[in-house]
């Protein structure tokens, strides 16, 4: 039987046209799956990430108080608020067909190939800018093919979801830039002390070259290879057109001035107040160290950054450079709202972060006006009159307490209220507390603001009971407020990186006693600073009306006091119980005090203390207690609530068959009032 043989032209056809549907069935097979895997891939969601931004404090008026950061400084920005030509810069640089291609460049991804399988290693690099965001969002950078191909996946998945623009604005605010700086407007920030937005040409061209090799290229550590990196740029974006031959030639010859980086930029400002704001937000607020330090929050504050200068200036001055174990603290705060002006919590940060405003101690007599605050809400007035002289109390029936005036001096005979706040006489604190009660004295401190626990004894109307120079600034500024206490307040309000208000305070005042009270309280505190007062010896540095009390123990001295705009504390002593010289080194509480307060308050006029309806004003006779006359030789003006000033004239000064001639009130134009009138800042 004869076999026919098939013609080899039509073998080959056959074949051919079945290697045709075996490449046409492959083709719809591998499309098919591509689909699928697309279609996955847009269906799950792209895994969570943290973007670690830069947490920015801001003083009062806006200025820049500090950054948190922790080595990753980044400021995310929109892509509209940064310099088109740093994108374009860029785009040039890093992947020039970022526009076109879906996530991969296969012509350098085929090349990269070719270079990994000769090389037999992962040597070459095609990353476009969505893989290398996909990489530095989600992955580790081994160079292994395991992360390549996740990364290829997630670089899919970030085209699937968002739109160039958008992936270049995460990319632009991701990438690291050296010195700590992540992101386009950190670095335009650390290299150029600008934002991102108002980049040149020729500082988009250097800034885009840095990423290549942060501490290479970097202008601050090599200038010359930043300006070579510059010139390869440049000549990108003009191979690409993005520029014009001459706008390249004219940017490179263009001058670069980087951001100075003196040790005066890097100081850090007001250090013990940054502490105790890093201590509200995580422990008040409740906000999780990562979040403030990594969580782009913008965290606004009350510190005034002038007077907050002013207070560490004069504590520098003020205190000896050959002591440098004798420690400080200061406070301000506005009595108004609560808002904390200043505060130094050392003499230097940098040998000890311990804030001794809000240590503990004791405040000696500093603490009197709060009992005295009492006494004039329970039946005492400014001319109640009690003995001055050596003095054995009992008390819980059995005990007994034996207080002494400073240096074993006394009147030895019957003082007024205003007399013993002046001298500060401990004889007349300690009567009164004992025909107050303790308890009533803890109960208006409690109600002014200090929340310490005090010891309901005699010797708290000397201070005995530790309390902190924020405690007691807080119950200062409930007295200068005629009898409301305000809360100290440090932020006014923090918000997260999209601008959502996470925390706000507000001022909040609380009747805390009675502000006619308040107001005779304030106007005998005034008297520490007349002659004869334990605040005199600084008059001379102020030019205001001022109220306040000096303290003083073993270890500690104390001044606190206010005008109506400003309340400060400040507290002088040693760390470790070692005895302070009260006549040198106490007297320096004074002197910073004093010239803190006129100078952070140099441009403003002085302002009076004004009294409220239900006080009356009289010239008393300070011998006879009496309303004084014509003939009295010291009158001494005296406020009273309405009713309990005195009724009847002093007549141990009058001629015989004479009538007295009382002695009319003051002008209300008083000399405080008439310097008001001409007073002008200094230029």
């Amino acid at each position: 039987m004869e076999v026919i043989r098939e013609a080899p032209l039509l073998r080959y056809f056959r074949w051919a046209k079945k290697f045709v549907k075996f490449v046409i069935l492959s083709l719809l097979c591998v499309s098919f799956a591509i689909l699928l895997l697309i279609l996955y891939l847009r269906s799950q969601p792209l895994p969570e990430t943290f973007v670690k931004q830069t947490t920015t404090i801001y003083a009062s008026n806006g200025d820049v108080l500090d950054t948190m950061h922790r080595g990753e400084n980044r400021i995310v920005v929109p892509i509209n608020e940064i310099s088109p030509a740093l994108v374009d810069a860029t785009i040039a640089i890093e992947d020039r067909t970022f526009r076109e291609h879906y996530g991969f460049d296969w012509k350098r991804l085929a090349k990269a190939a070719y270079v990994d399988v000769i090389n037999m290693d992962m040597r070459q690099g095609a990353s476009t800018i969505t893989q290398q965001l996909a990489r530095n969002l989600y992955l580790s950078l081994d160079k292994t093919w395991e992360r390549k191909i996740k990364e290829a996946l997630l670089a899919i998945q970030l085209e699937l979801n968002y739109n160039k623009d958008e992936i270049l604005g995460m990319y632009m605010n991701q990438i690291y830039y050296g010195h700590s700086a992540y992101g386009a407007q950190a670095a335009a920030q650390t290299y150029f002390g600008k934002d991102a937005k108002d980049l040149t040409l020729a500082e988009s061209a250097m800034l885009a070259g840095i990423p290549k090799g942060p501490s290479y290229y970097s202008p601050f550590v090599d200038f010359e290879k930043a300006k070579s990196r510059q010139k390869l740029i440049l000549d990108a974006m003009e191979r690409d057109e993005m520029i014009t031959p001459k706008q390249a030639e004219q940017a490179f010859a263009e001058k670069i001035k980087l951001k100075e980086r003196s040790a005066s930029s890097i100081v850090e400002q007001a250090p013990y107040f940054r502490d105790y704001i890093a201590n509200l937000v995580k422990n008040k607020y409740g906000i999780d160290e990562e979040l403030f330090i990594h969580g782009g929050l913008k965290i606004h504050t009350t510190l005034d950054p002038v007077m907050q200068k002013k207070a560490e200036d004069i504590v520098a001055a003020v205190l000896p450079k050959d002591n440098p174990n004798l420690q400080v603290a200061l406070v301000a705060m506005d009595p108004s709202t609560g808002y904390i002006k200043a505060m130094v919590g050392g003499r230097d940060y940098k040998q000890t972060q311990y804030n001794r405003v809000l240590g503990k101690r004791q405040p000696g007599s500093s603490f009197k006006p709060i009992m005295y605050l009492a006494a004039l809400q329970n039946g005492y007035t400014p001319l109640t009159m009690m003995k001055s002289e050596p003095t054995v109390f009992t008390y819980d029936k059995n005990k007994q307490y034996i207080p002494s005036n400073f240096g074993g001096k006394y009147a030895n005979a019957m003082i007024n209220m205003r007399e013993a706040i002046k001298t500060s006489d401990n004889i007349y604190a300690v009567k009164t507390i004992d025909f107050l009660g303790p308890q009533k004295v803890v109960d208006q401190a409690n109600r002014l603001g200090i929340a310490s626990t005090l010891q309901a004894v005699p010797s708290l109307a000397l201070g005995t009971s530790p309390v902190s120079p924020l405690e007691l600034n807080t119950a200062y500024a409930a007295i200068a407020n005629k009898g409301e206490a305000v809360k100290p307040i440090a932020i006014t309000s923090i918000e997260d990186n999209q601008g959502n208000i996470l925390v706000e305070e507000k001022s909040e005042k609380t009747p805390a006693a009675d502000p006619v009270a308040a107001s005779l309280l304030t106007h005998l505190m005034q008297s520490v600073f007349e002659r004869g007062g334990t605040g005199f010896r600084v008059v001379n540095e102020l030019n205001r009306p001022v109220a306040g009390k000096t303290g003083s123990t073993d270890y500690d001295a104390w001044l606190a006091g206010f005008t109506p705009q400003l309340v400060s504390t400040v507290w002088i002593g040693y760390d470790k119980n070692q005895k302070v010289d009260d006549v040198k080194e106490g007297y320096l509480s004074k002197k910073i005090w004093a010239q803190f307060m006129e100078s952070a308050l140099k441009d403003q006029p002085p302002a009076l203390f004004d009294m409220p309806a239900g006080v009356v004003s009289v010239y008393i006779d300070p011998h006879s207690g009496k309303l004084a006359t014509e003939n009295c030789p010291n009158p001494q003006l005296f406020y009273f609530a309405s009713g309990t000033e005195p009724q009847d004239y002093c007549t141990d000064h009058l001629p015989a068959n004479q009538q007295p001639t009382p002695l009319q009130p003051p002008d209300p134009s008083s000399f405080w009032q008439r310097m008001g009138s001409w007073w002008k800042p200094e230029p």
